[in-house]
C-alpha cells in the first residue's frame, strides 16, 4: 500500500535491500556469468571440433601414405618425424585459436582478442600463397621422385652396374645408380625452390641461390656434353681394354711375362699391364675432349696442356719401352750364347790358369752375398748382358730427351767399360806372371826359382798399376807409386851391384886397361 505524505500526496513505494541486491545480480552479474559460460562452451566445442578435425585429417593423410611417399626419397627422414602428425597438429591449434578468439569476443575482451585476430587474419591472408607454394613443392617433389625412381628402375632393367662395373674385388659395391638418382632428386628440388620462395614472397632473401641456379642452367649444356664425352670415352676404353686383355691372355702373354719376371699374381700379369696401358691411352684424349667441352679456362687449359704433353710424349715413351724390352731379350740371348761359347772353350778353368786358390770343387766361384755358384763363363755372360742393358738405357734416355739422365747413364757405361778393361788387363797380367814364373821355375835351380818369383811379383805389380790406371782410380797416385817402386828397385839393384861387385869391377877395369895398352 502507498503511504500518504504529510501534504496528503501519495509517494512511491520504498525499495528494500533485498530488492536492490536482486536487481544488481540481474543487471550486472548475470550477463557476466552467461558470457563466461558461453565462452567456456565455445572453448569446449572448439577443442572438441579441433580434436575431431585433427584426428580426421590425420586419418585422411595416413590413407594417402604421405609419410611413406616422403620416406621413399633418396634420403629417408630421421626417426620420429611425421609430416602427417605435423599437419594434424597445425590444424588442431588453428581451430583452437579460432575458438579462443570467439570466446574472448563473447567476454568482450577486445584488448586480448585483437592481437589474436590480427594473427589469424595474417594467417588466413597468407593461406592462398601458402597453398600455392605447397602445390608447387608437391609438384617438385613428385617430379624429383619420379626422376630418381626412373633412374633406379632403368638400372635394374638394363643391369648397367653388373655389365660395366667390376665388383670382383670383394669390397663395397659402387652404387652408381643410387648416386645418379640422389643427384637428380636434389637437382629437381633445387630448381623448384626459387618458384616456391617467389610464391611466398621470399625470393629476395635467396638471391644468391637464384644466381647459382642461373649459372648452373647456363653451364648445364656444357656439363651434359662433357659428361657424355667422358661416358662414351670410358665405355670405349673399358671395352677395348677388356678385349685386348682377353686376346693377350689367349695369346699366352702371361707366360711370356713370367720369363721376364712378371708373375701373374691375382690376375695382374703382362696381359693386365698391357690392358691397363691401353685403357689409359684411350682415356687421355677422352679426358682432354671432356675438359675442353667444359669451356672453363682456369681448369681446362692447364689440364689440357699437361695431357697434350703426355700424349705427345707417348711415341718416345713407347719407343724407349721397346728398346728396353728388346735389350732385355737380346741381352739374355747374348749372355747365354757367350756363356755356352766360353764353356765350350774351357773358360771355366780360368781360375786354374790364373793360379788362384779360391777355386771350388765344381770349378765355380760363389757370388758375393749369394749361395748360388757362378762359373766364370756365367759371370762373363752376366757382364755381357749388363753391358747391353746399359747401352739400351743410354739409347732409351736419349729418345726421351732426358739429357741429365743420359749423361749419368753414359758416365756409368764409361765406368763399366773401364772396370771391365781393367779386370781384363789384370787377368792377362796375372796369366803372364804365372806363365813366366812357371817357365823360370822349370830349371829347378835356386836362381831360377828366385827369378821366377821376382818376375811374377814384378809383372803383377805392373799389370795392377795398368789396371788401376785404366779404371781411372787415382791415376796420378798410381803413377807416382809405381815410379817410386821401380826407382827404389833400380836404386837397390845399383847399390847392391856396386857395393857387392866392387872388387870384380876393379879387376875387370884393369883387364880392359891392360888390353887397351897392349893394342896401343
Amino acid at each position: 500500500m502507498a503511504s500518504a505524505s504529510p501534504l496528503g500526496v501519495a509517494g512511491p513505494l520504498a525499495t528494500s535491500p533485498a530488492d536492490n541486491w536482486l536487481a544488481f545480480l540481474q543487471t550486472q552479474v548475470l550477463p557476466i556469468v552467461i558470457n563466461l559460460v558461453g565462452a567456456l562452451a565455445i572453448l569446449l566445442v572448439g577443442w572438441l571440433v579441433a580434436g575431431i578435425v585433427a584426428s580426421t585429417s590425420r586419418r585422411l593423410l595416413r590413407r594417402t601414405r604421405l609419410d611413406r611417399l616422403v620416406s621413399s626419397g633418396p634420403d629417408k627422414p630421421a626417426n620420429g618425424f611425421s609430416l602427417e602428425n605435423w599437419a594434424a597438429t597445425l590444424i588442431f591449434w588453428v581451430i583452437l585459436i579460432l575458438a579462443l578468439v570467439a570466446a574472448l569476443n563473447v567476454l568482450d575482451l577486445a584488448t586480448v582478442s585483437e592481437p589474436l585476430n590480427q594473427f589469424l587474419n595474417q594467417i588466413f591472408a597468407f593461406l592462398p600463397q601458402l597453398g600455392a607454394a605447397a602445390i608447387l613443392a608437391a609438384i617438385g617433389w613428385l617430379v624429383a621422385s619420379l626422376g630418381s625412381s626412373t633412374v633406379r628402375r632403368s638400372n635394374q632393367l638394363l643391369r648397367f652396374e653388373e655389365r660395366f662395373i667390376d665388383n670382383e674385388s670383394g669390397g663395397k659395391n659402387l652404387l652408381l645408380s643410387e648416386t645418379l638418382a640422389s643427384l637428380l632428386y636434389w637437382l629437381v628440388l633445387l630448381f623448384f625452390l626459387p618458384l616456391v620462395l617467389n610464391t611466398l614472397n621470399l625470393g629476395n632473401q635467396l638471391a644468391p641461390v637464384a644466381n647459382l641456379l642461373n649459372d648452373l642452367l647456363a653451364a648445364l649444356p656444357r656439363l651434359i656434353k662433357a659428361s657424355a664425352i667422358a661416358a662414351v670415352g670410358w665405355f670405349i676404353a673399358r671395352t677395348v681394354s677388356r678385349l685386348s686383355g682377353q686376346l693377350l691372355v689367349s695369346a699366352g702373354s702371361d707366360q711370356l711375362g713370367e720369363k721376364f719376371g712378371l708373375k701373374a699374381e691375382k690376375g695382374q700379369g703382362l696381359s693386365w699391364l698391357l690392358a691397363t696401358i691401353i685403357y689409359v691411352l684411350v682415356l687421355i684424349p677422352t679426358t682432354t675432349a671432356a675438359l675442353e667441352a667444359l669451356a672453363i679456362p682456369a681448369i681446362s687449359q692447364p689440364a689440357t696442356a699437361m695431357l697434350n704433353r703426355v700424349l705427345s710424349s707417348l711415341p718416345q715413351i713407347f719407343t724407349s719401352m721397346v728398346i728396353l724390352l728388346a735389350s732385355v731379350a737380346i741381352g739374355r740371348l747374348v749372355g747365354q750364347l757367350v756363356t755356352k761359347i766360353l764353356q765350350g772353350l774351357g773358360f771355366d778353368h780360368l781360375f786354374v790358369w790364373l793360379g788362384l786358390e779360391t777355386q771350388s770343387k765344381d770349378n765355380g766361384v760363389k757370388a758375393l752375398g749369394n749361395s748360388i755358384h757362378r762359373r766364370p763363363s756365367e759371370l762373363v755372360g752376366l757382364v755381357a748382358t749388363a753391358g747391353i742393358l746399359l747401352f739400351a738405357l743410354v739409347a732409351a734416355t736419349d729418345v726421351l730427351n732426358l739429357t741429365a739422365l743420359t749423361t749419368v747413364v753414359a758416365s756409368l757405361l764409361t765406368l763399366f767399360g773401364r772396370v771391365v778393361a781393367g779386370l781384363v788387363i789384370f787377368g792377362v797380367g796375372l796369366y803372364l806372371a804365372n806363365l813366366t814364373a812357371g817357365l823360370l821355375r822349370s830349371s829347378n835351380d835356386q836362381q831360377g826359382i828366385l827369378l821366377g818369383q821376382t818376375s811374377r811379383v814384378t809383372i803383377i805389380a805392373f799389370s795392377s798399376a795398368m789396371a788401376l790406371q785404366q779404371m781411372g782410380i787415382a791415376p796420378s797416385i798410381v803413377n807416382l807409386a809405381f815410379g817410386l817402386l821401380l826407382g827404389s828397385i833400380a836404386a837397390a839393384a845399383a847399390l847392391a851391384f856396386g857395393l857387392g861387385g866392387r872388387d870384380v869391377a876393379a879387376e875387370q877395369w884393369r883387364t880392359w886397361v891392360d888390353s887397351f895398352r897392349q893394342h896401343r
